[in-house]
This record gives structure tokens, C-alpha cells and sequence, in this order.
């Protein structure tokens, strides 16, 4: 959630920078009805201190008078709580759906508005007509999509082959490379409850997207953000803790909702998918910093895989929900003929901190402050894997594999 202070502080630079995000957004009706919660607090409080006056004053005798104004004041009171419950839940659900203050040096605008800050190595060449990751998987026989479907239904893969020997040693690798820039490795719940999403930011935006377990009231986790975003939910951390830093491998699960492109076909888009995630609390003076390293311990991998990539910084209709600023790192894809997200790097400052209620503090005398939280993909499987085939694919149709991950792989079974 964001700070009302800073609504209240600066209404209209507040406003024009959340409509920079999202323009449907009723900013107006958020301030009014913040105005109004807080106007019916004072009047809940100025009437229930009358009616308490009173009620001093009848201990020391007893009035028709006394009496009659006592219940005047009781129906009052009842009347303006019971306006004061309706305000306050739509203001809460309101608030829930405000998405957080962008930074003011992103680009304004959506997609078409992000802005390539960064490119890293050069589109290979090829001199033979090339194939994208499902032709070529004909032949190789590493991904089943028929058998998926059978399971489980569209969008649904089973790895086969020397497809899972590459998970795996991309994950090692991937760990491997988060641990030495200072990320604990951990394993959360894939199953997470509602509260959970809430604070993490994900609801009630999100509703509908996730997959439920209906008689369980739990969702499976669309990003293991969702959970490492809740490993310190109403906390107090020492400042000289800060930064924590995290880093996951779960399992990934989303609707998708909506229709799927030719370009979305295969690996692109599913329903499940493997992804290693790096998570951030930190000092709120030092998230930009912390941005910078998250962004530079996911672009290693890509490196050490000599895979070319950009990074782009994403305008502020393209930013997610919770980030205030968001760079994400495409690699390229011959077969498709483009490049594709596979790590989103955010800087939550202080929108899921609020509403998970994790602060920090110096000292115990000091007042408790929110921390900033940061997330990025190290990196989405899937699509490293579509860009290891399509990027590293020979003329035969077979793939020449990095020296780099073979050596990973030679230690696997």
C-alpha cells in the first residue's frame, strides 16, 4: 500500500504520478473517502467523550436530563460507527488496489515506452535456415506437450531427457552464483493463504489469477516472492541486519488467463514453470543500490552462458502492481525472433513492507521504520532453456551446449 501521508502531503503530485501507472485509477475517490474516515474518527471520539462526560456526571446524581441526552448521544454514536465501518472498508479496499508511486525518472507510457538501457554481447549468425525451440524439439524429443496435456491440460510440459539434466545444472549454477552475491538459499511453502497474497500484494488486484485449493482457502504460489515476501510479516529487524537477502527455486504456478499467440507457443508461456528468485529487504536509503546488485547477480548467469541480452527500464504502465521501479533482462530468441523477459527486477520500496508490517530500527528506544523490498527472477527456466536451444542450436539440428554448463552437467547423474 502506499503512504496516504504523502496523499495528503501532495494530493495532486500524488495523483498524477499514480495516473502515470494507471490512468483508470480513482485517485479522487481515494482521497475523499481518506477525508472522510478520518473526519468520522474525530466525530466517533467527540461523542463518545460526551457521552462518557455524562456518564461522570450521573454517578454524581442521576437527571431525566442526564438520562435523555445519554441516549441521544447512544444513537449518535451508533449511527456515526456504523458510517465510520462502511467508509473504512472501502477505503481498505480502495487502498488495496492502488498500485505503488513509480519513480519519477521511469519513462511515462506503456510497453512501447520502455527504455533499453543496457545490451550485452551481439545476435549470433547463423549460416543455415534456423528452427525455433519446438522444431528443433522434433528431433531432440526433449519437451512432451502431448503427454502435459494429457496430465494436466494446455500449457503443460513434461522434461525429458537431457532437457532435465539442463534444469538442474542451471539451477546449481544459478544458486551457486545468488550465494556468492550474497543470497541465503531457501525453500518455502508452494501453498500459501490469502493474508499471505494480500501482503505480498498480490490481492485483491490479482483475484482469479492464481489456482486455488477451494475447500483448503490456499492458493499455489504464482512466484516464490509471494512467500519470502511473508518470512518477516510483522517484524522488527535490527538495521545492522540489513540488507537480508534471499534466493529460491520453486515451482511457479498461473492461470494465464487469455488467448496465446504464435509467439507464445511451447516453452514461452505455461501454466508451471521452475524459477530461482532473488528477494531483498533492505534499508530504504540503500534500495536503489540494492536494485543495481540484484540486476548485475541475474545478468551473470547470462554472461557466463554467453547468451546475448539487453536490459530495459520499464515505463510506468509496464512496471508491476507493487514496483515502484522495474528492470527486466531479455535475452534473445532466434527462433522467435525477438527477445523475451527472463528476469524482472523490482524495487517494491515500501508498498508490500506496509502492508506486511516489516520495519527496522537502530536501536530500541528508536521508532520502528518500514523497510524497502526488492525481488528479481534468477532467472525463469523455461525461456533459458528455449534460449540455450535456439541461440546455441547447429546446422544438424543437435545443440552445441556452453563449455560451462556441460562441466555443471558432468557432476549430475
Amino acid at each position: 500500500m502506499i503512504d496516504l501521508q504523502l496523499l495528503r502531503k501532495d494530493p495532486e503530485l500524488i495523483k498524477k504520478s499514480i495516473l502515470t501507472k494507471e490512468p483508470s485509477f480513482d485517485v479522487d475517490r481515494l482521497i475523499e473517502l481518506d477525508g472522510k474516515n478520518r473526519q468520522l474518527k474525530i466525530d466517533v471520539e467527540s461523542i463518545q467523550k460526551q457521552k462518557n462526560d455524562l456518564a461522570k456526571l450521573g454517578k454524581q446524581g442521576l437527571t431525566q436530563e442526564i438520562k435523555q441526552q445519554s441516549i441521544e448521544f447512544g444513537k449518535q454514536l451508533k449511527v456515526k460507527q456504523k458510517e465510520l465501518e462502511s467508509v473504512e472498508q472501502e477505503l481498505k479496499t480502495l487502498w488495496l488496489s492502488c498500485p505503488n508511486i513509480p519513480y519519477p525518472d521511469l519513462p511515462i507510457g506503456n510497453k512501447e515506452a520502455n527504455k533499453v538501457v543496457k545490451t550485452i554481447g551481439e545476435k549470433p549468425n547463423f549460416s543455415f535456415e534456423i528452427k525455433n525451440h519446438l522444431e528443433l524439439n522434433e528431433a531432440l524429443k526433449w519437451l512432451d506437450f502431448d503427454t502435459g496435456a494429457k496430465i494436466s491440460g494446455a500449457q503443460f510440459v513434461i522434461y525429458k531427457g537431457l532437457s532435465l539434466k539442463i534444469m538442474y545444472a542451471l539451477v546449481r549454477m544459478m544458486i551457486k552464483n545468488n550465494t556468492e552475491h550474497g543470497f541465503q538459499p531457501i525453500l518455502p511453502p508452494y501453498l500459501v493463504n490469502e493474508e499471505t497474497l494480500y501482503n505480498a500484494g498480490n490481492l485483491p488486484k490479482f483475484e482469479g489469477d492464481y489456482y486455488r485449493i477451494a475447500d483448503e482457502k490456499l492458493c499455489l504460489i504464482p512466484t516464490s516472492e509471494v512467500a519470502l515476501t511473508n518470512l518477516h510479516t510483522d517484524s522488527i529487524l535490527s538495521t545492522d541486519e540489513l540488507p537480508v537477502r534471499y534466493t529460491s527455486w520453486t515451482s511457479c504456478f498461473r492461470k494465464e488467463a487469455g488467448g496465446y499467440g504464435s509467439q507464445d507457443r511451447g516453452l514461452i508461456r505455461i501454466h508451471q514453470f521452475e524459477k530461482v528468485e532473488l528477494y531483498s529487504l533492505c534499508h530504504p536509503d540503500k534500495s536503489p543500490q540494492e536494485l543495481d546488485h540484484m540486476v548485475s547477480c541475474a545478468e551473470k548467469l547470462l554472461q557466463q552462458l554467453g547468451l546475448h541480452y539487453q536490459v530495459s527500464m520499464l515505463a510506468t504502465q509496464d512496471c508491476s502492481f507493487q514496483s515502484a521501479k522495474t528492470f527486466d533482462i531479455e535475452v534473445w530468441l532466434p527462433g522467435q525472433d525477438r527477445y523475451y523477459e527472463v528476469s524482472s527486477c523490482s524495487n517494491c520500496t515500501d508498498f508490500q513492507a506496509r502492508r506486511a508490517k516489516i520495519r527496522h530500527r537502530s536501536a530500541h528506544d528508536q521508532k520502528p521504520e518500514l523497510v524497502h523490498t526488492l525481488n528479481a527472477s534468477s532467472l525463469a527456466l523455461p525461456r533459458l532453456v528455449v534460449a540455450l536451444m535456439e541461440n546455441y542450436q547447429q546446422a544438424d539440428g543437435s545443440i552445441a551446449l556452453p563449455q560451462v554448463l556441460l562441466d555443471e552437467m558432468k557432476t549430475l547423474w
